[in-house]
């Protein structure tokens, strides 16, 4: 049973600051999800098995096949910089050497 004594405990909980009228909204929606609730637990699931999802879902992404890669230069034709065969980018952790 969930009562305004119990929403104020979870919002004290949750740190929550609740106005009257969501305290009383809120009694009503967690006492109506509490409700249907116990009505799930009322049906006869023997013999459903457990699911996951409620549709049969197959793996969509396609096979890891080994492929030959693009050509270093194909790839390093479009970087802004490049070094040595290498992008180069700006450095993200700060050094005491100066680069």
């Amino acid at each position: 049973m969930i009562d305004r004594r119990v929403v104020d405990h979870v919002a004290r909980l949750a740190r929550l600051e609740l106005t009257p009228e969501e305290r009383e909204r809120f009694t009503r929606q967690l006492g109506a999800l509490l409700e249907y609730f116990a009505v799930l637990q009322r049906l006869d699931t023997e013999g459903v098995a457990p699911t996951a999802h409620i549709v049969a879902m197959t793996n969509v992404l396609r096979d890891d096949t080994p492929r030959p890669g693009l050509p270093r230069d194909a790839v390093l034709g479009g970087a802004p910089e490049q070094e040595d065969g290498f992008f180069k980018v700006p450095p993200v952790i700060e050094s005491e050497t100066p680069p």
